[in-house]
């Protein structure tokens, strides 16, 4: 407890000490207008990222910034409804007299991108492949969580335990191998147990950014396969104090989710606050209802920070629970789902809010300290976190956890930008976390007690011509785990391992035009094996068997390219890309057929090998606009991965995917954002698997919604939304679902359990303004 009260003490004594250079304030003040009729554009949204600020404009078109800087480079952002979204880099020190013309546009405008830079950069201008999810269609698009949410984007797929637990996969590659960041933090929440979910709200979330493909530089081990960047809402506007509010209701599971959140700005004083609640019971097949496969979520969050002349320092705190069922599945003779006894189970029992045992209790609590102060001539960006998470798996009412894993995790961040100079703009950084991680009074172990500390440090480069883009940089990481001794079922030593690795990349953009571009990367990056790849030894029961770790794996090593064009005018928006990805030391589990009996029950058991892989893909999207009412959106991805070494497939790689959306989007008085919308999701079949694996058949999903803004008032709107999914009630299973058949279970191997049935999603959103 120490450490955590002193590591307390060091994020409030760094909130305290930036908040004494709020002396000086200065103004930054513009205009924005149509480019054709010169007309100014009332409530059109200006922003400057790596500030964390934004305005909006007045009736006369006009903005002010209160608290910028006096000097330093800076990207802005001008968007309005309607019309392209700019980005123009702003000498804060000589800004002179700034009118930004926007030109009418059907196709929404780029987004500016963060993730994988260590500055804020137009997308065309950064080498990485990024993909932008907006919070419409965070929120409009059916989901029961935030992964599910994002797994629209080509490239990335979903691992699932039912509806309640998601986990990330990019390119073919999950689990450690993806960093998801959340309020700058690295979120660690155990993410090497198959039914371990993301504990983040998905209601909290303004914009997704999705990076694809090797980012070991700026985040070091663990974002060998990408990173999911979870980004927050920028703080009011000066002299503002709004909120939100929004609710939603899905047919399937009963699933209720409301939030409420609010925030205001005085003087560069911010805060915030947000409470979100999620409840469902048991989800339902084309074929039946799953027992016990219900869940809830809570969430409560607050930020209070300043945003002033020397840059800007936020401090952030949650408090995120989520209770989810589980049920390990069992038919009778006549093919029903049964409980212990033999019993099916009732309609009331499956729409039943009140969850049975097992279940899990995850409790996930987190604080962070972000920064960006103007020092000197650059910038300092820092992040400081804490995060406590306790993960119980109970099976008996009235009982101890079966399992109780308890994590503290210590981090920072730390990165200088230097003054741009002729178009070279260097970064430096160093980045760390300490692990400490118990087994807490639970009656079985599957992973030992042990502690990880991380470091890393990398320069990075980047040059700007009119046309073209060239960044390079280099890290140095170092790792140490030191697991502690513990007995399973067989005694297993303490051990400790060093891990250290050097890695680099190099991107390249070029901008044939206006409307053409292409950009390039290419990147080394490293992984460490994360501790139960190296010291699991027990039943792991939410995946129904029995792991061995091995404490001689080798760090995994990439070497990875890839490349994309991008194309857009008034009436396409269209992209192309492909990808390999060498990776040495590949690390994943397999069984040879043997099982181990553990309380008079087999288990099959699964042991941690490494090969050499190979993936390659390719990913491509094309957006039409003949007329500006209609929008057709489509998105392809494929990905292959071999295992070098045996010539046989990878296991858990995702399915082929193409997904269409025509979109209509009418004008109707008093309205706004009205659509209507149409949407096919094909997945292919899956054959390139594993020896152990069974393959899976392709299937199509039609989806449909219905929505539209409307005007309460001259200031108050409200957004009326229906969303179906799987309406043609099809009964599949995705090869990334933990619940298809072939999980080789030591009663009935070929025993599986379809996706999710037809569902339809009513949804409100309330967004107020109380002081303006």
């Amino acid at each position: 407890m120490k450490k955590i009260h002193l590591f307390l003490v060091v994020l409030l004594s760094a909130f305290i000490f930036t908040s004494t250079f709020a002396a000086d304030i200065a103004e930054f003040k513009g205009k924005i207008i149509d480019a054709q009729t010169k007309t100014p554009l009332p409530g059109a949204s200006i922003t400057i990222p790596d500030l964390r600020t934004s305005a909006i404009t007045n009736q006369n078109g006009e903005f002010t910034f209160k608290n910028a800087p006096a000097h330093g480079r800076f990207l802005v952002q001008i968007s309005y409804i309607g019309y392209r979204t700019i980005t123009q880099s702003v000498d804060f020190s000589n800004p002179g007299n700034l009118e930004f013309a926007l030109e009418p546009s059907v196709i929404e405008g780029r987004e500016v991108v963060i993730t994988g830079s260590a500055s804020s950069s137009d997308n065309r201008k950064n080498s990485t492949s990024v993909t932008t999810v907006s919070k419409s269609d965070l929120l409009y698009h059916p989901s029961t969580n935030l992964i599910d949410a994002i797994s629209r984007v080509p490239g990335v797929s979903q691992i699932t335990t039912g509806p309640a637990i998601s986990k990330p996969v990019i390119r073919g590659l999950s689990y450690n191998r993806v960093v998801t960041l959340s309020n700058g933090v690295k979120q660690q929440g155990q993410q090497w147990g198959d039914e371990h979910g993301i504990e983040i709200d998905q209601y909290s979330a303004d914009r997704v950014e999705v990076l694809r493909g090797p980012a070991s530089l700026m985040y070091g081990s663990d974002a060998l396969g990408g990173v999911i960047n979870i980004l927050d809402g920028l703080p009011a506007p000066e002299g503002t104090l709004r909120g939100e509010f929004l609710t939603n209701y899905s047919t399937n599971n009963g699933m209720t989710g409301n939030s409420l959140m609010l925030q205001g700005n005085e003087n560069g004083f911010i805060y915030k606050a947000r409470g979100s609640y999620k409840n469902a019971y048991s989800y339902k097949t084309p074929t039946e209802y799953v027992p016990n496969s219900g869940f809830n979520e809570t969430n409560f969050e607050g930020q209070v920070g300043l945003n002033k002349k020397w840059g800007y320092a936020h401090l952030d705190a949650s408090v995120f629970r989520t209770n989810i069922g589980f049920y390990d599945p069992k038919r009778n003779d006549a093919g029903q789902l049964v409980d212990d006894d033999n019993n099916p189970f009732s309609d009331a029992q499956n729409k039943d809010r009140t969850l049975a045992y097992p279940k899990q209790d995850v409790r996930h609590y987190k604080i962070a300290l972000n920064s960006n102060i103007l020092l000197g001539e650059g910038s300092l960006k820092a992040t400081l976190g804490y995060q406590h998470n306790l993960r119980r798996e109970l099976g008996e009412a009235d009982a101890g956890p079966d399992l109780f894993l308890n994590s503290y995790t210590y981090s920072y961040d730390l990165k200088y930008s230097f003054k741009e100079v002729n178009g070279w703009a260097p970064v430096v950084g160093v980045s760390g976390e300490y692990i400490h991680s118990l087994n807490t009074a639970g009656s079985e172990q599957l992973i030992p007690d042990f502690d990880t500390q991380a470091f890393g440090g990398f320069a990075f480069v980047k040059k700007t011509w009119d046309e073209d883009t060239f960044n390079a940089g280099i890290r140095f990481d170092y790792r140490k785990m030191t697991g502690k001794e513990f007995s399973g079922d067989s005694n297993y030593p303490a051990f400790s391992n060093k891990f250290s690795h050097i890695t680099g990349a190099l991107g390249y953009t070029h901008e044939f035009n206006e409307a053409f571009s292409f950009k390039a990367n290419a990147g080394s990056a490293f992984r460490a094996p994360n501790i139960a790849e190296l010291a699991s030894n027990g039943v792991h029961e939410g995946v129904f068997r029995y792991e061995v770790g091995n404490p001689n794996l080798k760090p995994e090593q990439s070497y990875q390219f890839d490349a994309s064009f991008d194309y857009q005018n008034q009436y396409v928006s269209a992209s192309l890309g492909g990808f390999a990805n060498f990776i040495n030391d590949y690390i994943y589990y397999n069984t040879d057929g043997t099982t181990k009996t553990v309380d008079g029950r087999d288990f099959p058991v699964y042991n941690f090998v490494q090969n050499n892989a190979f993936l390659r893909g390719v990913e491509a999207s094309l957006t039409l606009h003949p007329v500006s009412f209609i929008h057709f959106e489509n998105g392809f991805s494929y990905t292959r991965a071999t295992n070098r070494t045996t010539k046989q497939s990878l296991p858990f790689i995702p399915a082929a995917t193409l997904h269409n959306e025509l979109r209509f989007e009418p004008t109707l008085a008093g309205t706004s954002h009205s659509y209507v919308s149409v949407g096919i999701d094909n997945y292919f079949k899956q054959t390139k698997i594993d020896s152990f694996e069974q393959s899976t058949s392709g299937y199509t999903l039609l989806n449909a919604s219905i929505g539209t803004t409307l005007k309460l008032s001259k200031n108050q709107d409200i957004t009326i939304y229906v969303a179906g999914k799987n309406l043609l009630n099809k009964a599949y299973y995705d090869h990334l679902s933990r619940f298809k058949p072939g999980r080789l279970s030591d009663e009935d191997p070929t025993l599986g359990i379809y996706n999710m049935g037809r569902s339809v999603t009513f949804g409100v959103t309330l967004p107020f303004t109380l002081k303006k």
